[in-house]
């Protein structure tokens, strides 16, 4: 009997890596040996050049996956040098492939080495070592036939954490099994896993929002609990996610009521894990008003507290998407004002 295998995706947007850079090549001692020539002079190569750790960006990965197993990326050496004056080859580089909104670190200090943010942007994170001079580099007039030559160096070797952040225009946060994934599939293209029960997103998801000529990214963030801005239920992973976001969507549950308790909630879980985030544009959209009684849905209309919707009929999404495209004027605005989001 034949078993399936179900295939399935995974979202990694942490790893850790050691990095090693080839180390350069040993220079020889040579001496030319040539018939007629019984003298001649020193011939030894210099070694070549290791090889770098190069990481780049590639817009065709969206994960770290590759670098859940491979913990450790290694560069070629350089090749010795060789008599006849033959240099050693330059050892070949290790490429680390990383998808746009990779930020790397230095996996000791936690200093930034590089945030890559566009296709195409390369950085060396370690370098080969230099290759050593062969005993020709050593011939002088007092020393004619030097019997000397150089080791080469030994490449860069450090550890780095490579933490992936998406980029998005919008970041929709909310509480768990508040509904953002099914808002996600009504209104992009995305097709976020849907269920009746909390913490059925356990990773972020894209989706494109098209409007007219006008487009813009939202990101659905996995719930959020209490104490996510101290890592309670993964918050740190999550929370990652809407750094590079220019504004933000908090959408509460009309089911669950005491709006403003909530909202307080999510804003506080936010300002704690990155204080320039909270003052980022947002709106408040309360979802589920299809569970309300008239009398409430008319209610909370007034108060103008938020913008009722419903993901799942589609009540108010129409002027919710206006309002997304407000919001990223707004956002716009206050980045041409001075006021541009932290990196």
């Amino acid at each position: 009997m034949r078993r399936r295998i179900k295939a399935f995706s995974q979202f990694i947007d942490l790893a850790h890596l050691e990095v090693i850079a080839g180390d350069g090549g040993h220079g020889c001692v040579s001496f030319r040996r040539e018939k007629y020539v019984p003298k001649g002079g020193p011939d030894g190569g210099d070694g070549g050049k290791g090889g770098d750790v190069v990481a780049r960006t590639d817009r065709h990965l969206q994960t770290l996956l590759d670098y859940k197993y491979r913990r450790v990326v290694r560069a070629k050496r350089g090749e010795h040098g060789k008599g006849k004056n033959k240099h050693g080859r330059q050892g070949d580089d290790a490429v680390i492939r990383v998808p746009p909104g990779t930020v790397v670190r230095d996996g000791v200090t936690g200093e930034v080495i590089h945030d890559f943010t566009e296709e195409g942007e390369e950085v060396v994170i370690a370098h080969g070592g230099q290759g050593g001079r062969g005993n020709a580099a050593f011939a002088t007039s007092t020393d004619r036939a030097p019997r000397k030559a150089e080791d080469g160096c030994p490449g860069e070797r450090r550890r780095i954490i490579l933490e992936l952040k998406l980029i998005a225009d919008v970041g929709i946060v909310g509480k768990p099994n508040v509904g953002k994934s099914t808002l996600l599939r009504k209104i992009t293209s995305a097709r976020p896993k849907v269920a009746a029960y909390p913490f059925t997103t356990l990773r972020p998801h894209l989706g494109v929002l098209r409007h007219g000529e006008r487009s813009l990214v939202l990101a659905d963030i996995p719930g959020l609990i209490e104490g996510a801005h101290s890592g309670k239920g993964l918050g740190h992973e999550f929370l990652r996610h809407i750094e590079r976001t220019r504004a933000l969507v908090y959408m509460l549950d009309a089911a669950a009521g005491d709006y403003d308790r909530a909202l307080h909630d999510l804003r506080r879980e936010v300002s704690l894990h990155d204080a320039g985030l909270a003052r980022r544009p947002g709106i408040v959209i309360v979802n589920k008003v299809d569970l309300l009684t008239k009398a409430d849905l008319a209610a909370l209309r007034r108060e103008g507290f938020a913008m009722p919707v419903s993901a799942v009929t589609g009540y108010g999404l129409g002027e919710f998407v206006e309002a997304l495209f407000d919001l990223m004027d707004r956002a716009s605005k206050e980045e041409d004002d001075g006021g541009g989001n932290d990196p």
